[in-house]
Parts: C-alpha cells; sequence; structure tokens
C-alpha cells in the first residue's frame, strides 16, 4: 500500500473502534462486554501494524536527512590539538529535556509537518535517536512521545491542585498492582496481639498477629485531547488550554474516584466503602438543614488517633446552614483569625473545613464528611503521567491527538468501622452525615 491508501485503512479502523465505544457507551455506561474488548483490541492492533507501515514510508522519505546527519557528523572526528591530545566531540541535543522546543506547541506543529505526505522533517525530531529524551511509540497511537519538559508540565500542575488526590496517602510503584498485608485488629479486641498481666509462676498464653492479604489493582486514567491546526498555531494558547486542561480534568477525576469511586474499573471510594459511618439525621430534624447534634455526632465517630488530621468536606450549599449553628451560646463555626477577608471555609468544632465540588449539595448524604484523608490508601504508577501525540488518527481533518495516561488505585485501610473498647457506637476514618429528605 502507498500511503494515501494506508492513511484510509486508519482511518476505516478508527471509525470502527470509536463505533465499539459508543455503543459501549450507550448500552453499559461505557463498560465493554468481553465481545467487545476483543473487538476492541483487534482493531488497535491493526492500526498499530498500520501506523508501523506508515512509519517505515516516512523513514524512507526521511532517508536524505539521516544521510545528511551521518555526513555532518563525520566532519566532526576528533582532530588533534596543538599539543597532540585528542578533542572529542559529542553531539548533546539529546540532554536537553525539550529537545530544541521553545513549548508544546512549537512540539505540535514539528509532528505535524514530519506526519504530512512529502512534509519536512524538523531536524530536531532526529533526537528520536536518542532513548534518554523522547523516541517514536511502537503502541496504537505509534506517535511521539513529548519531550521530558512539557511532560513534567502536566505532573507540577497536578501536584499544585488542592484537592482530595493530594491529601490521602500516595505511594508510587513500579507494579499494576500492590499487595498488602492488612492487621485491623484493637489492643483491645479478641483477636491479634495481646498483651496480659501475668503472676509469678503463670504460664503466658500467646497471642497471634492476625493479618489479611488484600491487592490493590492499578486502572488507567487517560486525557483524549484533540486540537485544531488553529491552536497548534497559537502555542500560548495551546499550553494553557491542552496542558493545564488535562491535569485539572486528571486530578478532578482522581479525586472523584476517591471519595466515589464504584471499585471497578477504578479506585473504590470511601463512600461506597465498607468502613464508612454513617450518622442519622435527628427525629424531628426538617428536611435539608444542619443541625448541631448532628456535627456533635460526626465528631464523636471520628477515631480519636485520626482527629488531629481529620478536616471537613462540604459541598458550598451547606454554608447558611453552618454559619447559624450554636451550642447555647457558642457558634458551632468559626472563621479563621484572618477572618472573612479571603473568604476561607474556617472551622467547624476546631477542625478545618474545606468546601469541595465532590460533596454532595445540602440534604443529600455525604453533603457533609469528616474524614481523615490518612485514612486511605493510593498506589500511582511510577514515572506519573504519560504523555504522546499523533496526526495520524485524524490526518485528514487537520487535527492533532495528545493522550495523557496514568495509573492509579485506591481504598481505604479499613474495611470496616472499628469496635471502640467502651460503648456501641463504632468509629472509623471516615464519617458522613445521612440523607436528610
Amino acid at each position: 500500500m502507498n500511503l494515501k491508501d494506508l492513511i484510509a485503512r486508519l482511518k476505516t479502523l478508527k471509525a470502527e473502534a470509536t463505533a465499539i465505544l459508543d455503543e459501549a457507551d450507550k448500552n453499559n455506561g461505557g463498560d465493554m462486554t468481553e465481545e467487545q474488548e476483543a473487538q476492541y483490541d483487534a482493531k488497535m492492533t491493526e492500526i498499530e501494524k498500520v501506523n508501523a507501515s506508515i512509519d517505515r514510508l516516512k523513514k524512507l522519505n526521511a532517508v536524505d536527512d539521516t544521510v545528511d546527519d551521518l555526513e555532518a557528523s563525520a566532519g566532526r572526528q576528533a582532530q588533534p590539538n596543538a599539543a597532540g591530545s585528542q578533542v572529542r566531540v559529542r553531539d548533546n541535543r539529546g540532554d536537553d529535556p525539550t529537545a530544541g522546543f521553545s513549548g508544546l506547541g512549537d512540539f505540535a506543529l514539528a509532528v505535524q509537518g514530519a506526519c504530512m505526505p512529502g512534509g519536512d522533517r524538523d531536524q530536531r525530531l532526529n533526537i528520536l535517536g536518542a532513548p534518554s529524551n523522547f523516541h517514536q511509540e511502537n503502541g496504537s497511537s505509534d506517535g511521539y512521545e513529548v519531550p521530558p519538559q512539557f511532560r513534567n508540565e502536566i505532573i507540577e500542575v497536578m501536584s499544585q491542585t488542592d484537592d482530595l488526590a493530594s491529601m490521602v496517602d500516595n505511594e508510587p510503584t513500579a507494579s499494576n498492582q500492590v499487595n498488602l498485608l492488612a492487621d485491623e485488629s484493637t489492643p483491645w479486641g479478641a483477636q491479634g496481639i495481646q498483651a496480659s498481666w501475668a503472676a509469678e509462676g503463670q504460664k503466658m498464653d500467646p497471642s497471634r498477629l492476625e493479618t489479611e492479604g488484600r491487592s490493590v489493582k492499578l486502572h488507567k486514567l487517560y486525557a483524549f485531547v484533540l486540537a485544531t491546526d488553529e491552536l497548534l498555531e497559537d502555542a500560548p494558547r495551546l499550553n494553557q488550554r491542552v496542558t493545564r486542561g488535562a491535569a485539572r480534568a486528571i486530578q478532578w477525576k482522581r479525586s472523584e474516584a476517591i471519595m466515589t469511586g464504584t471499585g471497578t474499573g477504578q479506585p473504590l471510594g470511601y463512600l461506597n466503602s465498607g468502613a464508612l459511618v454513617s450518622v442519622a439525621k435527628e427525629g424531628s430534624q426538617a428536611a435539608d438543614t444542619i443541625l448541631a447534634e448532628n456535627v456533635a455526632k460526626m465528631y464523636s465517630r471520628m477515631l480519636p488517633s485520626s482527629l488531629p488530621r481529620a478536616v471537613w468536606i462540604a459541598n458550598s450549599d451547606i454554608l447558611p446552614q453552618l454559619m447559624t449553628l450554636k451550642i447555647g451560646d457558642n457558634l458551632v463555626w468559626t472563621p479563621p483569625s484572618s477572618g472573612f477577608q479571603n473568604a476561607p471555609g474556617g472551622f467547624l468544632l476546631g477542625r478545618p473545613i474545606i468546601f469541595s465540588e465532590h460533596a454532595n449539595t445540602l440534604g443529600d448524604k455525604g453533603d457533609l464528611q469528616f474524614i481523615d484523608p490518612m485514612g486511605y490508601y493510593m498506589p500511582t504508577k511510577q514515572g506519573g503521567v504519560k504523555f504522546d501525540s499523533s496526526i495520524h488518527l485524524y490526518f485528514d481533518y487537520g487535527i492533532q491527538a495528545f493522550r495523557w495516561t496514568f495509573r492509579c488505585g485506591g481504598q481505604t485501610y479499613l474495611s470496616a468501622p472499628v469496635t471502640p473498647a467502651k460503648g456501641s457506637n463504632t468509629k472509623s476514618h471516615f464519617v458522613v452525615l445521612d440523607e436528610r429528605a
């Protein structure tokens, strides 16, 4: 096949793969059946082969450029200096984390030009030969991996976002699954390691460490973004809208999963965890209200060891309710020492409030939450976000595709609330106020 035929075939395969995804979205909420997965994987495998063929043709067209580079390199052979010693010269372009590009837009335009039939290959893309910098992918996108500097930008934006994902117990891992040994025993319980008083000469009764094996699977989270030629030509807008937009989208989806994830194809959120404690409304409580009694009972259900780290997560819809809460003549909610100058969340019974769009609206279960974020375990794949670019799939539309992929998993450390040594009210890292309808 010539390049034109290969591009036509690529377009057909892309349409067929998209149709499979659309059918899964329509019938199963995005979850593919085994048959659909097999069909989709087959299409992506064929796309990979077609992309490889396109790459071979592009490389053939770039032979002249390669020969020029080799001749130029040969002309820089080591020459003896005046003292008779050798001066060794090497090409250090591969050391540049930007590969010589001024920004993501500059890089994207170079990739676009290299992929056009008969287009000129930017000499900076020849650094593809240096594996420490960036290379042409052999996956289904068959595009160019973005230089390290531009990949790191999205990681920096994600780390600057003040959201749930930055508060929980994150751990990097090289694996796609983490195996844990969990010990949920308590010093006062009947299981696990125990301490006992012994009389003189009395035989000691042994106790045994009780552990449970668990596995946390890392799931793939992605942002797949298309940029038109017009946007590519405006590099500042591309960097701002695409890179920062993808970072915010990935961070939002990850934090949403920490709270409400189903555990199927995504992390298990604490609101769906067996460790959740839900405080019921008061008997005479009106709908869509929050009472001081609700707040006091929620506070009492937090594990005492977690209180120094605990924070309130709330939907901003509940702020008018919080500001009027009183116990006697004392306000339950207090602003920080700076007052209302910066419109902060303030404090509830001395613990900080963080308003979040992830929390439910007033009256729904979870509109007010009292949590210890370190009670949630989130392993993430080492290397952070992988960032690739390609124009192959949308060649005939004049559109370039950018893809960010990120792997993470998550679940609560506890599988169930903890039974206290005294009393019957269980405690946990995660406490919510039940629905008031």
